[in-house]
């Protein structure tokens, strides 16, 4: 199997598995026990702590760990109701985040929240002057991913920063994509809120962290116990939350190696590609972008029918995000960087990881010209290319 869908999972390391294994069985003691054999598990929470806050430059006290980047992102972007309760609250964002700032934003609208969608460039930037002139007096909120996790598009997010600076709007961003691949120092970031998910760089799925600057307090999630500072309570995910740590840690201290590594293994795939399919195109291809992730239009060929045909050959690819895989509908990030529908649902979405290698990526090349042979050779598409 060749495994390239690493922007929707990625494997364990094999250091994070190692120092998650003995929470699981040997030390399976609660991290809010006082006996030994909890506190044991309380001091792995509190170093897994001091290693998200150092990947990031933060303070532990800065840290709250959740299941995850989805969770994360509601909590933040719900809490604007409960920080300005009773007065008008105006929130933007972008047409291009994860569905888990999108599909808060639409159910905080139904609630009375304004929200304006700042429309991208043809590579999936938002433009700094949208952003001012979205800006209300009742503007709260900015919240703009640091990297999108379908095209890979890193936002101007130290511009956006400059421009709010002393106008009391908090800014957060999804940083789940972005989290142990590219530098991420919150002391230079102009974020108040941040979220990343483990198993986006190699640790456990179901764990995840805030990011909250100092000064400020998100309100009670739920309601229990003291864990997590009282604002997220119940049984710590100990295992998980130790696999987090270690392979945070592990993926900032390979950083330079490996996005020089990814790098390299997209530049071959993107010239083997154009080399081999006319009309080929790279979605938000002058972009700056995340190392790994790869997004091709392959003109008259369905991008589900390719993906399924590499499945067939142990291939790993994806047409989107995998929070919206299996509906029959284009990527609402292609379609906002002005690509047609048809166009958008020719695409697939190459991500590759730590694991991924040389060899691996010119098979790919192979694999994906195969496959195109074959499907857009019959793909009545093809017949209508002048609308391509």
């Amino acid at each position: 199997m060749i495994y390239a869908d690493n922007a929707a999972t990625t494997k364990i390391s094999d250091a994070a598995f190692e120092k998650m294994l003995p929470f699981l069985r040997e030390q399976y003691g609660n991290a809010s026990s006082q006996y030994s054999f909890g506190v044991q598990a309380k001091r792995a929470v509190a170093r897994a702590r001091q290693q998200a806050a150092q990947a990031i430059g933060a303070e532990p006290i800065e840290i709250t760990f959740t299941s995850g980047g989805s969770e994360g992102n509601s909590w933040v972007l719900q809490s604007v109701t409960a920080l300005w309760r009773g007065e008008p609250v105006h929130i933007i964002t972008s047409s291009i985040e994860h569905h888990s700032v999108l599909n808060v934003c639409r159910a905080l609208e139904k609630r009375g929240i304004a929200v304006s969608y700042l429309p991208v460039d043809s590579n999936g930037r938002v433009s700094v002057h949208d952003v001012e002139r979205a800006l209300r007096p009742d503007t709260r909120l900015v919240s703009i991913m640091l990297a999108n996790n379908e095209i890979g598009t890193i936002q101007p997010l130290d511009e956006i920063g400059c421009l709010l600076r002393g106008r009391g709007i908090l800014v957060h961003t999804d940083a789940v994509q972005a989290a142990g691949h590219i530098p991420v120092k919150v002391k230079d970031l102009p974020v108040d809120f941040l979220t990343a998910s483990a198993h986006k760089f190699n640790g456990a799925k179901g764990s995840g962290f805030i990011y909250t600057r100092s000064g400020l307090e998100l309100p009670q999630l739920i309601f229990g116990g003291g864990q997590e500072f009282g604002k997220r309570p119940g049984t710590e995910n100990v295992a998980g939350i130790v696999a987090l740590g270690y392979a945070l840690e592990e993926s900032v201290s390979n950083m330079a190696d490996e996005r020089e590594r990814a790098a390299s293994l997209i530049r071959t795939t993107t010239d083997g590609l154009k080399a081999a399919i006319p009309g080929i195109r790279i979605n938000a291809g002058n972009a700056e972008r995340l190392p790994g992730i790869l997004n091709v239009m392959l003109p008259h060929a369905s991008g589900e029918a390719m993906t399924h045909l590499l499945d067939l050959k142990g291939i790993c690819v994806s047409t989107g995000s995998a929070c919206n895989s299996g509906k029959d509908e284009a990527s609402h990030v292609l379609l906002a960087l002005g690509l047609s529908g048809r166009e958008a649902q020719s695409s697939i979405r190459i991500s590759y990881g730590r694991y991924n290698t040389l060899q691996e990526a010119n098979e790919m090349v192979t694999a994906i010209c195969n496959a195109y042979d074959k499907i857009a050779g019959v793909n009545p598409w093809r017949k209508s290319a002048g609308s391509l």
